[in-house]
Parts: C-alpha cells; sequence; structure tokens
C-alpha cells in the first residue's frame, strides 16, 4: 500500500479530522447495525442455518436483507472467537465470489448504497471442529450452508461435490473480534475438504475508503458514480465472509454484477459476460479468470465508466484508466509510458516474470491510501498517478515515479511473496520503498539518489523515531492483541524505517550480493509466506557461499538489533583517541546522565571516509571499541566523517577536535566534503543539540561558511533547522534573536537568492528537471521573505498581481504556497476576496488546503475575524476539509484574534470541527507561555469548553508546553549570544 499522506507518510492534520469524523459515523453505524441484528431471532435456525429470506444474494431477487443473530458479549461463552487469530482447524482453497452492487447511473446518490453476494469457500479440514469461524464485519448473513466431504480440488483449484451436507445449527457474530461463527451439527473430518456457501449483504460506502466504497465526481461536465474496494489490510471482511490473514491464501473465481453503462475490472482478465433481466431491468455479469494463490487483502474490484490507454510490455497488456476528460488530456500518459519499463525492470532484476497475464492501474477521484497494490488491479488516488500540463514545473514526475515503482514492487514483495502475519508488513512495504527509490534512480541516473532518500525517507523518520517511543519495526506476534493495532502499523516506522534498515543492509552486504539473496527468497517462497527471519536465512546462505565479505556475527544478529529495537543510536567519535561509542537517541537527554531502555546495543555498520577518501568497512558491535585508523593529526586538512553517504540509520557526533575539523574544512574548501555530508553535518549538529548531546554553538560554527554554499538543497536543511515553524510564528517574541538571524542569514543568502529569483523571474521553465530546486524553492522564498528582504517582498508582489490580472499567469508550482500567502500577507481585502472566490470555484482537495492555509496570512485583524465567521457560518464554502481556526491561530497575530473568536464562538467552533480542535488549540495558542500564572490563566480560558474530567490531562498538557517553552527561549537566547559575536 502506499504511503498515507504526503511524501512523509503519517496522517495529516486534515486526515485526522476526517477519521475522527468517519469513527462517529461508524458508531452511528454499529448502532444502527445492532438494531437490525435483533431482527433475527435467536432460536435455533433451520437446517440449512439460513437466517432472512432464501435466495437473498441472489441476482434474480432484490428482498430486504435479513442479518444473523448476535449473541451478547456477557451472553456469550469464551471461545476461540475471543482470541484475534483464526483457529487453525480450516484451510481456505478456493473462493468462487459473486458480488453484485446496486449501482445505477441514473441514482447516484441512494441514501443507503448496498449490495448482496455469494461465495462458496472450499476448505481443508485439518483438525475436527464443529465450530466454524470466518472473518465478517457489517455484513448481514442472508444464508449459510456447509456441504462435504468433496472430492479432491479439479481445474482452477474448486472442488466437486459430493451431495453431502453438514448440518448447520446456529450461526452468530462475535462482534469485537469480527468472526462470523458456524456451530454444526456434526464435525468435520480431518483431511477432507468441504464447501462453505454463504449469502450476504452490506453498504457500499460513501465516505469511507474501506471495504467496497463509492466516488462521486464529474468528468465530461455530468456528476458520475464509480464503485472500488480497498481490502488492506483487514477490510475484505466488509465485503464478503473469509479467512481474512495474510497466510491463509487461496485462489479466487470473480464475478461481478453491474449495470451494462459500466465496465468491471479486477485482479484478472475477463472470461466471460453475459446479461441477466432482474425484473424488466437489465444487469450485466462478468466473470474473470482464476487468480493465482493470493491472500483476501489482494482481491479486488472496480466498476466504473472509464476511459483507458493501453500499452503491452513483453507480451502482457498494461492498461491506465481514468475520468475521459484526463485520458482525452493525455494526463495518463506519463504513467503509462513509466510502467511497463518498471516492471521489465524489475522482472530482470529477481530474473522472475511479472506472472499475472495483464495490469490494470486506476486512478480514482479520491483514494485516501494514495494507491493499493493489488495483484493485477493497482488503485491510485489520481493525483498521484496522472500528470496534467501544469505540473511539468513540479516534482510530480519524480512521485509519480516512486510511487507507480513502489505498487509495482509490491507485485514481488507482498503479492508474489506475503509476509506471514501483519507483524512483518515492513517486509512489503520497507522493500517496496527501498526499490522505489532503485528503481527511480536507474531511470533518472541524474537524480541525485544519497540526497533525494535523505530529504525524502531519511529526514522524516530520525526526527520522530527515538528510544523511548515502544514501536519496532518488527513487532513480536505475541504483542498483537486488537484488530486496530493492525492498521496503526501503516506508518513512518515501517515505511521510512524498514526502507531505511534494508538500505543499510544492501550497503554493508554491496548490491550484488543482496539482490542475490533477494532473488533465492522471493523463488524460495513465490506464492507462500515468508517471517522476518525466513528472509535472514537466505541472506546467511549467500553469505556463506562467498568468502570475501566477512560479518561480526550472523545476518539475524545483526539485523534483529535494529528491527526489534524502537529508536537508533548515536554514534560519537573521539578523533584524538579512536574511540568509537553508542548509546541510544533520546529527546532532551539530561546532561551527565545515561538514559538506559535498550538491553542490547545495536550492530553498527560504519562505513566513512577520511580527508574526502572513502574507508573500507569496520563494525561496532558493542558499546565502545577503539579505532586507531580515525585518529586525526593536527593538519588543518585532516578530518573524518562517520556514514558514508546517510546510508547507516543513526546519527553521528564527534570530539570538540572533531568538529573543529570539520569547521575548518567548511571554511577552507567546503566541495571537499559531499553535498550529502554538508547536509547530514547541519541536520546531525542541530538535532544533536536541541537534545543535549551538544551545545548549540556546535552546531552554529557549522553555519559560518554558508556564503559560499550554492546547493539548494544544503541550504533547505539549513532553514528548516534554523527558522523552523514554532520560530517563524513566534517572532514576536523572540524579535532580538529575529533581527540578529536577519542580518547574519541574508548576508550568506543573497547569491543564491539571486541565483534562483533571476530564473524565476527570466525562465522558470529551466527548473523542470531540477528536482532538489523544485522540493527546495518553496523554503528558500518563504524564508527569504520572512527575513524581510524586499526584492523577495516584491517578487511575490509581482507574481500574485500577474495572476489576478491574468489567470493564465499562473505562480510556479514550486513557490506558490508562499507566494500565496505573502501575496495576501501584503495585501488587501481586494487579495483576500480574490483568493477567496477561488477557492470557493475550487474542487481540487490538494489546492483548496493550499489556498485555506494562504487566507490565514493575512495580518488584518478584521479579515481573519470575518475568515473564521466563514468558516463556521456560511455553508457556500465548505471549510470542512481543514480546521480554520488552527490555521488563523498559527500565526503571529492570528493567535490572539483566534483565542478571541473562542471565547464568543465555542459553540459554533465545536459543532462545525469538534472537541479534537482544542488539542491542537491548546498547542498554538499556548506556545509562548512561560510561567505557572500563563498557565493557570489558559487553563481558566480552556476550561468551560471542557468536561471536568478532562480538565487534568489539558492542565498537564499545558505544564509540558510551558517547559517546552521555555527550552527554546534559553535555546534562542544562546542563538542570539552566539549571533552577536559572529555577525
Amino acid at each position: 500500500m502506499g504511503p498515507r499522506s504526503g511524501s512523509g507518510f503519517f496522517v495529516s492534520r486534515t486526515a485526522a479530522l476526517l477519521l475522527a469524523g468517519l469513527a462517529a459515523a461508524l458508531l452511528l453505524a454499529l448502532a444502527v447495525l445492532a438494531a437490525l441484528y435483533g431482527r433475527c431471532a435467536r432460536g435455533a435456525p433451520s437446517e440449512l442455518g439460513r437466517c432472512g429470506v432464501p435466495d437473498a444474494g441472489k441476482p434474480n431477487a432484490t428482498p430486504e436483507p435479513e442479518v444473523v443473530t448476535v449473541t451478547p458479549d456477557a451472553r456469550r461463552p469464551s471461545g476461540p472467537w475471543d482470541r484475534l487469530r483464526l483457529p487453525p482447524g480450516l484451510v481456505p482453497l478456493h473462493y468462487e465470489l459473486e458480488l453484485w452492487p446496486r449501482l445505477r447511473p441514473d441514482e447516484l446518490s441512494p441514501p443507503a448504497l448496498r449490495f448482496s453476494g455469494r461465495v462458496n469457500i472450499t476448505v481443508r479440514c485439518s483438525q475436527a471442529t464443529a465450530r466454524l469461524l470466518l472473518h465478517s464485519l457489517l455484513l448481514g448473513c442472508d444464508g449459510a450452508e456447509v456441504r462435504g466431504p468433496l472430492s479432491p480440488p479439479g481445474a482452477g483449484g474448486a472442488a466437486a461435490a459430493a451431495g453431502g451436507r453438514v448440518p448447520v445449527d446456529k450461526v452468530w457474530l462475535a462482534e469485537d473480534t469480527q468472526y462470523l461463527v458456524l456451530e454444526l451439527g456434526e464435525a468435520l473430518q480431518p483431511g477432507s475438504l468441504y464447501e462453505l456457501q454463504l449469502s450476504f449483504s452490506g453498504p457500499v460506502y460513501q465516505d469511507a475508503r474501506e471495504g467496497l466504497f463509492v466516488n462521486l465526481y464529474t468528468d465530461q461536465g455530468e456528476r458520475r458514480a464509480l464503485i472500488a474496494s480497498q481490502m488492506e489490510p483487514t477490510f475484505a471482511r466488509n465485503v464478503f465472509p473469509c479467512f481474512d490473514e495474510p497466510a491463509l491464501k487461496a485462489t479466487f473465481n470473480i464475478t461481478i454484477i453491474h449495470h451494462p453503462s459500466y465496465v468491471a475490472l479486477s485482479n484478472m482478465p475477463k472470461l466471460r459476460q453475459s446479461e441477466k433481466d432482474v425484473n424488466g431491468s437489465k444487469w450485466t455479469v462478468t466473470t474473470f479468470h482464476t487468480t493465482p494463490r493470493m491472500p483476501t487483502y489482494l482481491a479486488t474490484f472496480v466498476i466504473c465508466d472509464y476511459g483507458h490507454v493501453s500499452r503491452t510490455e513483453r507480451g502482457k497488456e498494461i492498461r491506465i484508466w481514468a475520468r475521459k476528460d484526463a485520458i482525452a488530456n493525455g494526463n495518463a500518459d506519463f504513467a503509462l509510458n513509466i510502467s511497463g519499463p518498471i516492471f521489465s525492470f524489475l522482472e530482470d532484476l529477481f530474473n522472475i516474470s511479472y506472472p499475472l497475464p495483464k495490469t490494470d492501474i486506476v486512478a480514482l477521484p479520491t483514494f485516501d491510501s494514495r494507491a493499493m497494490e493489488n495483484w493485477g488491479l493497482i488503485i491510485f488516488d489520481e493525483s498521484s498517478l496522472l500528470l496534467k500540463p501544469n505540473d511539468e514545473l513540479t516534482e510530480q514526475k519524480t512521485v509519480i515515479s516512486q510511487i507507480v515503482s513502489h505498487e509495482i514492487g509490491h507485485q514481488w514483495f507482498g503479492n508474489l511473496v506475503t509476509m506471514s502475519w501483519w507483524n512483518n508488513i515492513w517486509l512489503n512495504e520497507g522493500f517496496a520503498t527501498h526499490f522505489e527509490f532503485e528503481v527511480t534512480n536507474y531511470f533518472n541516473p541524474k537524480l541525485p539518489e544519497n540526497e533525494v532518500f535523505f530529504s525524502n525517507v531519511l529526514h522524516d523518520v530520525l526526527r520522530k523515531d527515538h528510544s523511548m517511543v515502544p514501536r519496532a519495526v518488527s513487532m513480536k506476534v505475541e504483542n498483537f492483541t486488537e484488530i486496530n493495532e493492525i492498521n496503526e502499523l501503516f506508518d513512518i516506522f515501517t515505511y521510512n524505517k524498514g526502507a531505511s534498515l534494508v538500505r543499510m543492509l544492501s550497503n554493508f552486504l554491496t548490491e550484488n550480493l543482496f539482490i542475490s539473496a533477494l532473488k533465492s527468497y522471493l523463488e524460495t517462497f513465490s506464492y507462500s509466506n515468508a517471517k522476518q527471519d525466513d528472509l535472514w536465512r537466505h541472506f546467511q546462505m549467500a553469505i556463506d557461499d562467498q568468502s570475501k565479505i566477512v560479518l561480526p556475527a550472523t545476518v539475524k544478529s545483526i539485523m534483529d538489533s535494529w528491527t526489534y529495537q524502537s529508536g537508533f543510536p548515536v554514534i560519537t567519535l573521539n578523533v584524538s583517541s579512536g574511540v568509537m561509542k553508542q548509546e541510544p537517541f533520546h529527546l532532551g537527554k539530561v546532561k551527565n546522565q545515561t538514559l538506559l531502555t535498550h538491553n542490547d546495543t545495536w550492530i553498527v555498520p560504519i562505513l566513512w571516509m577520511k580527508n574526502g577518501a572513502t574507508q573500507s568497512l569496520v563494525w561496532l558491535d558493542k558499546s565502545s571499541k577503539l579505532f586507531p585508523e580515525m585518529q586525526v593529526s593536527n593538519s588543518d586538512h585532516d578530518w573524518v566523517i562517520l556514514n558514508l553517504n546517510m546510508t547507516g540509520y543513526y546519527r553521528v557526533n564527534y570530539d570538540k577536535l572533531g568538529w573543529e575539523k570539520l569547521f575548518q574544512q567548511l571554511e577552507n574548501d567546503h566541495k571537499a566534503i559531499p553535498v550529502v555530508h554538508r547536509m547530514q553535518l547541519i541536520d546531525d549538529a542541530f538535532s544533536l543539540s536541541r537534545n543535549n548531546y551538544i551545545e548549540i554553538e556546535t552546531a552554529l560554527d557549522l553555519t559560518k561558511y554558508l556564503a559560499e554554499e550554492d546547493e539548494i538543497i544544503v541550504w533547505h536543511t539549513v532553514l528548516v533547522n534554523l527558522l523552523p515553524s514554532n520560530f517563524v510564528s513566534d517572532v514576536g517574541n523572540y524579535y532580538d534573536t529575529y533581527t540578529l538571524l536577519k542580518k547574519y542569514l541574508l548576508k550568506r543568502l543573497t547569491s543564491i537568492w539571486n541565483h534562483y529569483s533571476t530564473i524565476i523571474r527570466e525562465n522558470v521553465a529551466a527548473l523542470r528537471d531540477d528536482y532538489l530546486a523544485l522540493i527546495s524553492l518553496n523554503e528558500l522564498i518563504g524564508s527569504v521573505c520572512f527575513l524581510g528582504l524586499e526584492d523577495c517582498l516584491q517578487l511575490s508582489r509581482e507574481l500574485f498581481k500577474n495572476w489576478m490580472d491574468n489567470p493564465e499567469n499562473e505562480i510556479p508550482n514550486p513557490i506558490k504556497t508562499e507566494i500565496l500567502c505573502y501575496g495576501i500577507a501584503l495585501g488587501s481585502d481586494k487579495e483576500w476576496d480574490f483568493l477567496l472566490n477561488i477557492y470557493a470555484n475550487s474542487t481540487n482537495e490538494e489546492e483548496r488546503i493550499q489556498l485555506a492555509s494562504a487566507m490565514s496570512c493575512s495580518k488584518d485583524p478584521r479579515i481573519l475575524t470575518r475568515y473564521m465567521e466563514y468558516a463556521i457560518t456560511t455553508d457556500s464554502f465548505n471549510f470542512k476539509e481543514t480546521n480554520i481556526i488552527e490555521f488563523v491561530a498559527a500565526v503571529d497575530v492570528g493567535r490572539y484574534i483566534a483565542k478571541d473568536f473562542l471565547v464568543n464562538n465555542w459553540q459554533a467552533v465545536n459543532e462545525r470541527y469538534g472537541m479534537q480542535s482544542l488539542d491542537t488549540l491548546m498547542d498554538l495558542i499556548g506556545r509562548t507561555i512561560t510561567t505557572d500564572a500563563q498557565v493557570m490563566e489558559l487553563q481558566q480560558f480552556f476550561s468551560p469548553m471542557l468536561e471536568e474530567h478532562q480538565r487534568p490531562a489539558a492542565h498537564a498538557k499545558l505544564q509540558a508546553i510551558k517547559n517546552k517553552n521555555l527550552e527554546n527561549k534559553n535555546r534562542n537566547a544562546r542563538i542570539a549570544a552566539w549571533l552577536r559575536k559572529n555577525t
């Protein structure tokens, strides 16, 4: 599955608000369904196990759906239904699945769109049992039968019925563990095959993006709808009763009944198509070829009225499906042109052909997961797949290449070989993320691989991962006790940390050995499942078959030290003695105190350079170790940098002499230190200083050379550390520091600013292929304008005015966010009203969020108050996709205005955004408090908005904010003192 949000892969504030609304809707749905369940008597069902009207799931009847009875928890005896994992008695072999969603083109928004279906599941009984458990969630069970024993499987994996029938005495639901339980009149016999025949019905979701859901959209000037599915990780049970665990692979024969005006797509090519007349209405029945063995989470369906473009790659068809307007405009052509070569590259790399006969790739108008790797039918949010003409001047080409590569990489890592259980989901996502960069770099050799990986992956996860957070990449199976814990695994650690560890492994093994071991692993476990230890075993086999690479321990020992521990180490080198040590990285380390949360150390590969020359790999496999070769002399040109190309997952610290040698080299000849290591030194130093490993002055000393720095990606790293968002919004509180920083930085920024401002004014198209500039320019222009450079402010006025005067004079995408913000900040009602009108007519969610944020940049209290009033009262302006009060409170002048607005309008704010907004607003409004009196003042301010039981937690949060603010105040005072000496 693709990352859930932006390149950073973590849930945005907007997504969090949507999820909160979804949770409320889901609770309401559960309550309604609980009432529906009560309509079915709790007495023993008939001998066929039916609960409801016979033939309820058949296409020639459309009765009111009925559902099976639920045994309340208090009355339910303990049993296997109380456990998260299915009991081992049954193994699914094959599904015959038929689904009939009732979507019609003339009824796009029915009040409760539903579907019905039937599934026949061939299972092998491995131990005698009279209780059958399957997964089922929010489905009505309209019929349940068990037939068998059956004859052995025939062609396609289906088994022939022998005519026998096993009586079904009772059918009920275990809601909390999401099981459908069939209690039988006699036990199934070990070694025999049986067929479970189930009829069911359920809702097609309109807001959620899980199970079977509907997208409403506009195409060719008309409102239209489509249905799609999202089964990962545990949503197949929302669509059909099934054995919804990744190791329970089976083959599928899928049939979709749909309106004739739609096309139906699934994992496999269409086998046949027929028509059915149901009460005078024509329906099309599309049946697909049998799939390979695969887990339930990869089963997928799309029913749409889309256009497509296609190509053939090595004899297999690839089709890109999208809105007909998008197809006509050529927006799918880029994705089509790169998909085939990516498949071929990975086939050649792994020496394993893609096993399916076709691939359909579908661009949905809205898809929260961004992309999903379903075998043979990959689904994308259209913003992650389609390239619009005006996207030429964005990083979008690279983003699309990466996401497409990620999902195609899953065809091997996840689809062909699947992890045995969700605790090892990183085997899917970590490797897919790693190879998205390998593939993209192969096809774009000019792309700076190490700098891109640092910017897109490593930077964010290092900021979020620390040893006090109990979240390792690989979890122990026994640590899973709740279903929601599975959903929580799709986070920055699984994707970014997983990819970082794969990259580290590849580098200390060498690429050839790494790929050789992966080939063996993929071949061995094709169409099956694997655990983390299986992967390590194949790497160990590759190591044992050669003698050139010698490791200090087994591959398992090395990698387990990384995957089973949260956080990462800080490696400190004393260049005077050559002693290197490791310790866990902690947030806010207490001086002269070692915080021990790990019983073990990491086994750390140290790739390094000395005086610009790459050195041999060494290993730090204990807490401290001596490396005499890393000692440096008194020469001005003698220096050492650890973590070559930042391939290791750790931060690096040096003793005083080590840092001084690096300062000298940067000032004497900064080009001798590669770009990625200039980024590394700055990012490591500022992170270490924020957390008390080194003094802030040490980090600042690294910036003295910056007047000579002409790499924008290095400047990006400097600016996000020296001008973080909390400093930018609190400039009024640190005006002395701001004034000094302005003088210090603008002197050094002049050269890089002049270079890029000239390009923006004269030939912005020249940036088309400069990926690092495209991802860094917004930070550069935002920082330079924030520091008050008149040329930057004038450029903002010019670009905004030109756009207002003529919509064809579009603001360049790389700087649009900041130009919009400063256009509003420097403007009046005229500019603000213009942007509001653009917002009101926009249908693009990302653009709406960008515009909504920009409108909060106004410095006029009257405009900001008016803005918040719109947000909570005006139905014609839909601000629900983001919290406008939070946007206003995030800017310096807006904090006070938002605070006053809350006092007078809390009830309306609460109705529009809900209580969850208060948590963020506390952070924003409280970001200047530094005394207990101020804490008490804010406590009194927020108390009327809180329930009694919430007030202690709010007080504790405000105290924590105060303590953090005091740290920032002291830090900024030290920054100001250093600037006075060095400006």
